[in-house]
């Protein structure tokens, strides 16, 4: 008999309306993976729009994999273990990012390579902890990894009270530089609390007007803001965009690098990270924490609102098996969300 969990799950590709609420099958860990059971999950605007969500291959080319389950960042506690995993065992409290072309954490159960595991941080709980491992290690590889940022350097960083940017403020701090984000006057208070030494109001203020002598300039807005970061960034600085490549004859017309990347899994980088927050020297924001069973609302939460930070799934185990009656209906074992 193939045992059974709860998921949310999407059977067409499409927005937060395709979600349902329903029994699925329970992964089995493969040669390498561990068997986690979740106990929250993050979720990403935009997600829904990658091909990676939909497909087996992150340019979209690949073959349709749905019914697809959503949100791929998670704090939870190893249940089983794949063979030839030896760094790992049953009952370690964990977190992490999964491959964007895998099913994600939208359920009671996972299935993860257990090379792209870490350690929970010991300072926080599930909740928390899940709210880390996407916008943190995006953070961590675009100014560690691509930007290579030096103590003492300038950091203009674009939407630094989203889910990324309160990440990069604050990690750009512990790594010793000085930091100039750009936000609404309303997220002002927050985003210097995290350790800019300055806010720009975005809406009021233009930033090449005010920052000229950026080493390094994070855009995670894209569009005309970052074509027009090019007049902050000196020469032999870099622009990094995680939404679109930067236009490399602007970059060479500036005597400055570009760089555009997808952020990866990574271990030692979450190792990293977690230091940091037990340290004090990092903190996840959250806007929310919802049941997994709202899921979709969560979603459509990202489209109309402007949340401060991450929006978390709790999974209550115990109130998931509860769910299971309601979310029968006179059709079928699934309802919509």
């Amino acid at each position: 008999m193939v045992a059974t969990m709860h998921a949310v799950r999407a059977h067409e590709r499409g927005g937060p309306e395709q979600f349902v609420y329903e029994s699925a099958p329970r992964p089995e860990p493969a040669a390498g993976e561990v068997l986690v059971a979740v106990c929250a999950a993050s979720i990403t605007a935009g997600e829904l729009d990658w091909d990676a969500t939909w497909t087996d291959r992150l340019d979209g080319t690949g073959h349709n994999r749905t019914p697809t389950v959503p949100s791929h960042e998670f704090s939870g506690i190893v249940a089983a273990l794949g063979s030839d995993v030896t760094d790992l065992e049953a009952g370690d409290e964990v977190f992490g990012l999964i491959p964007f072309t895998r099913d994600g954490a939208a359920a009671e159960y996972v299935t993860v390579p257990a090379h792209v595991l870490a350690a929970k941080p010991d300072t926080l709980d599930h909740d928390r902890a899940a709210a880390v491992p996407l916008a943190a290690l995006t953070a961590w590889q675009a100014l560690v990894a691509h930007a290579a940022l030096q103590p003492g350097q300038h950091v203009l960083i674009h939407g630094g009270a989203g889910g990324v940017g309160t990440f990069a403020v604050q990690i750009a701090r512990a790594l010793g530089a000085r930091v100039t984000a750009t936000a609404s006057a309303h997220d002002r208070g927050l985003v210097n609390g995290l350790g800019a030494q300055r806010v720009i109001d975005y809406r009021g203020e233009r930033f090449e007007d005010l920052v000229r002598d950026a080493d390094v300039v994070l855009d995670l807005v894209g569009g005309e803001t970052l074509r027009r970061s090019w007049a902050s960034v000196l020469r032999g600085g870099i622009v990094v965009s995680i939404v679109e490549p930067p236009d490399p004859d602007q970059a060479a017309a500036h005597g400055a690098r570009a760089a555009f990347f997808i952020v990866e899994p990574d271990r030692p980088g979450l190792v990293a990270i977690a230091e940091l927050i037990d340290s004090g020297k990092l903190r996840p924001i959250v806007d929310r924490v919802v049941p997994f069973t709202e899921t979709r609302a969560a979603y459509e939460a990202l489209v109309t609102e402007h949340p401060r930070g991450k929006v978390v799934l709790h999974v209550d185990h115990g109130a998931a098996e509860h769910e299971s009656r309601p979310a029968t209906t006179s059709s079928g074992t699934r309802r919509r969300l």
